[in-house]
């Protein structure tokens, strides 16, 4: 005899609790009380006759048992989330893409470029999720991640998009007003800071006896500052990567030639075995053939 399935809702409690390690946390998500996650999962243990979860301190850990169905029913209900989104798209094949990329990258790089992406594959639709905190999110609420820090979870890959370096950019307008510019008029320049960046490594990168700036503009958010740059409000220190286009176009120049290494890198995240990983590897694959050297 066939076995009989339990609630959907368990199912998502015991997904969401497992993720989660926290009974609280996966209630908050559900829209679900605490006390309604343990009885859908005290239901669980009841059906399949094995714990499926220990308490640790503050923290609910699925036991191995528990650990394996949550995955099993993770896929299925990734599975179910995908044949929805085929549904609601009223074309066949065209497949959605939740991303979350850091806000820099995203709005300076990504967005610029998505046209080509766009028409080379027509059949793939993103979703696209602004994240701003070095700290990744939860890797299970999207499809792919582009962030600064790796994901510390069993089952997901994370690839280093590049090595970057950071170079020191105006607008032409602003370093006309410094005639025959040398770097060592750098410090008296106005200069635009960064929360994720020191003046000063630069500084002593290019031999300059300079201290951190204590005046200027201050930007939590790279992209921002170069936009500032752009509007010949200062000097910021940029990725090279994402200043490439300004420079390229002439909105921006670079000022001489000291270059130091980016602090903070990109990794490209997907959950192993995801529905749709072959989607998931197309985008990446098409993101490493526009990154420049």
């Amino acid at each position: 005899m066939a076995t009989t399935l339990p609630p959907l809702q368990a199912l998502r409690a015991l997904e969401a609790a497992a993720r989660r390690r926290s009974f609280s946390r996966a209630a908050e998500e559900l829209n679900l009380t605490h006390s309604a996650i343990s009885h859908h999962l005290r239901a669980l243990e009841a059906q399949v006759g094995v714990e499926l979860f220990r308490r640790a301190g503050a923290r609910m850990i699925p036991t191995a048992a528990g650990a394996q169905l949550a995955e099993r029913v993770r896929r299925n209900l990734d599975d179910l989330r995908d044949a929805l989104d085929v549904a609601k798209s009223g074309a066949k094949g065209v497949t959605r893409l939740e991303l979350s990329a850091m806000s820099d990258l995203l709005s300076v790089w990504l967005i610029p470029r998505l046209g080509d992406f766009y028409e080379k594959y027509p059949l793939v639709d993103l979703s696209l999720h602004m994240h701003t905190d070095v700290v990744p999110p939860d890797p299970y609420s999207v499809d792919i991640g582009i962030w600064h820090r790796r994901v510390d979870e069993p089952g997901f890959q994370c690839r280093k998009l590049l090595d970057d370096n950071v170079v020191a950019v105006c607008s032409p307008a602003l370093l006309a007003r410094y005639k025959r510019f040398k770097i060592d008029h750098l410090p008296n320049m106005p200069l635009l800071r960064f929360t994720r960046r020191s003046w000063r490594d630069f500084f002593e990168a290019a031999g300059l006896p300079a201290d951190e700036p204590e005046r200027g503009p201050i930007f939590d958010d790279s992209g921002l500052m170069l936009q500032a740059a752009v509007a010949g409000q200062g000097v910021a220190t940029a990725r090279l990567q994402l200043a490439r286009g300004f420079l390229e176009s002439g909105e921006l120049v670079q000022l001489g030639r000291v270059r130091i290494p980016a602090s903070l890198d990109y990794f490209f995240t997907w959950r192993e075995g995801h529905p749709r990983e072959a989607e998931i590897q197309q985008f990446y694959r098409w993101i490493k053939s526009h990154l420049g050297p």
